[in-house]
């Protein structure tokens, strides 16, 4: 009769959990977990607990909705959350039974706090502007709907923050009866503040373009300056939380401080390119690869070694950027799998306050080709990802150590091996990436060659 559609990425803690809490409701009969291509047991234990799991077609949520919606049997869709345990016992219940009883169309969940900061600050302003009839909810930006198909099957699903409330417009456009129903109280975490920005701006910019769809002339001069006050009232929330709070932005060395990459532009030097290549493809063991690279460096003086650094150009305004950083009370460092002695090198040159990397061993500064990776590279307790070595980890060890808040910290890089750390900051940057997955899990990308972007993301 019903059909649970779970959108998840990297859930494996409560995955389980909520497939079992659907599968004893009577009424559901169908439930479909579509995986954002998560890395760790998500998708494992989603098929041990018995849901039917499929790998979303594109990276986002609102892919993942269309995607799961595609493959319901069922004329009733339920859609939760991946990472909320326990849901409140009768919440199905309370979601579906006015919709089986042909009493309503569509349902948003509402649950027992008080509503967000977007919520409060960016979309009840927006939405008692353009669909007035649509900001007595309490909660218009819950995830956790209920609905008829034939009705889902006419939604735009926004892939960012503002697929909940695209999807309500558009349910209002559709004339559905909509209710909003009080489903208890639910343990949901609170968004950091860096990643608010980002979800403020993407849920003010489905609202207005909802609004640009239906009437061309939909905003006036007054109604601009509006928008821009509601702007300028959620940036001021931000910057006053965050102005007195330690923070922090961490930045990767190779492609991103530096144009190019140490190893890359040391193995074309000294002609080991090909052995070079030989142990990236050969070797999948993160660890085993970092020693055998470490090998081809056996020999090389220092002096080389530093010659080799300094022809790798650097961000232009790099030094700069770190300066302004610096001077707003950001604590600013590197995290790179490159080697402590060109860390530490470029750290100094752009004036960071710390830099975490491998460790190449020298005799009478000479590499004897050994490395060895500092203990907080490695995976923990804690760890946020099921990675061996991972700069998420080390991301975790300096904030322990300067004790800041992962959501008080800014992180960017690259490559693949950026995208657990971007994904632990609280604002994400992708610098010049060619990797789609980093590119959809940043908050922001930077596509020019320089810093400077990223400083209308830091608080003053």
């Amino acid at each position: 009769m019903i059909t649970v559609i779970i959108p998840v990425l990297n859930e494996e803690k409560t995955i389980a959990s909520v497939v079992k809490y659907c599968q004893l409701k009577s009424t559901v009969t169908e439930i479909i977990v579509v995986d954002d291509k998560s890395f760790d047991n998500t998708v494992k234990f989603a098929s041990e607990a018995g849901a039917k799991v499929i790998t979303s077609t594109r990276l986002g949520k609102g892919a993942s909705m269309r995607d799961g919606l595609l493959c319901a049997k069922n004329e009733i869709v339920v859609f939760l959350d991946g990472d909320i345990n326990p849901y409140p016992e009768q919440m199905i219940e309370q979601m579906t039974e006015p919709i089986l009883n042909d009493q309503c169309d569509f349902i948003k969940a509402a649950f027992a706090r008080n509503s967000g900061r977007v919520t409060e600050l960016v979309a009840k302003p927006l939405l008692s502007m353009f669909f007035p009839r649509l900001s007595h909810y309490l909660q218009p930006l819950s995830g956790m709907i209920a609905g008829k198909k034939k009705f889902f099957e006419n939604i735009e699903f926004f892939n960012d923050y503002g697929v909940d409330i695209g999807i309500l417009i558009d349910m209002h456009t559709q004339n559905a009866r909509i209710e909003e129903v009080h489903i208890g109280y639910i343990e949901n975490d609170s968004k950091p503040l860096h990643e608010l920005g980002k979800m403020s701006k993407e849920v003010a910019s489905a609202i207005i373009k909802k609004a640009f769809s239906q009437n061309t002339n939909a905003i006036s001069m007054e109604e601009f300056q509006s928008i821009n006050i509601i702007r300028d009232q959620m940036e001021m929330a931000f910057s006053e939380q965050l102005k007195d709070a330690k923070k922090m932005v961490v930045l990767d060395m190779d492609d991103t401080i530096l144009k190019g990459r140490f190893v890359d532009t040391f193995a074309q030097r000294f002609q080991v390119t090909e052995q070079l290549a030989e142990i990236r493809s050969r070797m999948t063991d993160s660890t085993l690869r970092t020693k055998a690279i470490a090998k081809l460096f056996k020999g090389k003086h220092l002096g080389e070694l530093m010659e080799t650094i300094d022809s790798i150009d650097i961000i232009a305004d790099a030094a700069e950027v770190v300066k302004e950083l610096r001077q707003r009370e950001y604590v600013v460092g590197i995290i790179t799998d490159s080697y402590d002695f060109v860390a530490n090198h470029i750290r100094h040159k752009i004036g960071a306050d710390f830099s975490l990397a491998n460790e190449l061993e020298f005799s009478n500064s000479v590499a004897t080709g050994e490395v060895k990776i500092p203990s907080f590279f490695f995976h923990h307790e804690k760890s946020s990802c099921l990675h061996t070595i991972c700069k998420s980890n080390a991301l975790d060890h300096i904030l322990n150590k300067y004790e800041i808040k992962p959501g008080n910290c800014i992180a960017m890089g690259d490559s693949e091996n950026d995208i657990c750390m971007v994904k632990k900051a609280g604002f994400g940057i992708a610098f010049r990436s060619k990797n789609e997955y980093l590119k959809q899990t940043a908050d922001l990308l930077i596509q020019e060659e320089k810093f400077e972007p990223l400083l209308a993301y830091a608080a003053l």
